[in-house]
């Protein structure tokens, strides 16, 4: 049985028909590209959304480096956005027990001011690493151990050479000379006034500055203590004479040191209001390379 071919046109017609579809549909599907491109385009630049940002900078790595070598001491992970430099400082005690926070120092460059350790790490972090640089601080003490040495120390020596022991003066020419009343005054307003300080110290005013080198209670002890001794052993001396004016100049010395006294009851009775004027200047005990310390 003899079976008749397709014809050729038939074939070509087709194959063109399909060829010409699939051009129309790269068309359209360019023009749909050409005009999002135009779309985009006129849009502007994409702006990163608040979730991809938050996402980016939750948390920090802090790499602590030796200030003086510049070598790496270790780093800690997982530091919260929200994180102080206080907190950075408790984890590096972990890790080394032997700088407790307030002996160690962090910079965010060599030579640089300290961090304080309300700073957080997103005010300071430029991107997720952030290198700091560790100085230690040396030993660190409380000012208020600093001033409680500081005071306590003078109104202890001044006794000791009141009472006139058998190793600072003669035991015969102390005995055979009486103390002039102007020494026990002395001896009076001098323990008043550091007992004085003792309590404003403890009740009255507020140490901004929670530790302080070691060396500075050193030297404030040397001057205190110093400059007692040097006053207290030519006052309670037994070869000791009167003022030169008499009682002239000791009842003007005693009006002058009573003066402060109504300052330190007011601090006492109203210590949230305090009690600023120029002879509550004049009257408050000086601090030598100390921080800041204001009253409650």
């Amino acid at each position: 049985m003899f079976i008749r071919p397709k014809s050729l046109s038939s074939e070509s017609k087709r194959e063109l028909f399909s060829q010409g579809a699939t051009r129309s549909m790269l068309k359209n599907k360019m023009r749909n590209f050409h005009s999002l491109s135009q779309l985009v385009l006129s849009a502007g630049p994409l702006k990163s959304t608040p979730a991809v940002k938050n996402a980016k900078s939750s948390h920090f790595e802090i790499e602590i480096l030796d200030a003086q070598t510049r070598k790496q001491i270790c780093i800690v992970d997982k530091v919260m956005q929200t994180s102080t430099i206080h907190d950075v400082k408790q984890k590096f005690h972990k890790e080394y027990p032997k700088w407790y926070p307030s002996r160690v120092g962090l910079q965010l460059e060599c030579g640089g001011p300290f961090l304080k350790d309300y700073i957080t790490i997103q005010s300071v972090a430029a991107s997720s690493i952030v290198t700091l640089y560790f100085t230690d601080l040396g030993q660190q003490v409380r000012w208020t151990t600093v001033f409680l040495a500081e005071y306590t120390g003078p109104l202890l020596i001044y006794l000791l050479f009141y009472l006139r022991i058998p190793y600072i003066y003669d035991m015969k020419e102390s005995s055979r000379r009486i103390r002039h009343s102007v020494v026990h005054l002395a001896c009076f307003c001098h323990c008043i006034h550091y007992i004085r300080y003792l309590l404003e110290t403890l009740f009255v005013h507020r140490v901004s500055a929670g530790h302080t080198p070691l060396k500075n209670l050193i030297k404030g002890c040397a001057f205190y203590w110093g400059f007692t001794s040097w006053i207290a052993y030519y006052i309670n001396h037994p070869r000791y004479t009167p003022p030169s004016f008499g009682n002239r100049q000791v009842t003007v010395s005693a009006i002058n040191f009573l003066g402060q006294m109504p300052v330190f009851q007011v601090q006492i009775i109203t210590p949230s209001h305090g009690c600023f004027s120029l002879f509550h200047v004049l009257t408050t005990p000086m601090r030598l390379d100390h921080g800041s310390v204001s009253q409650l």
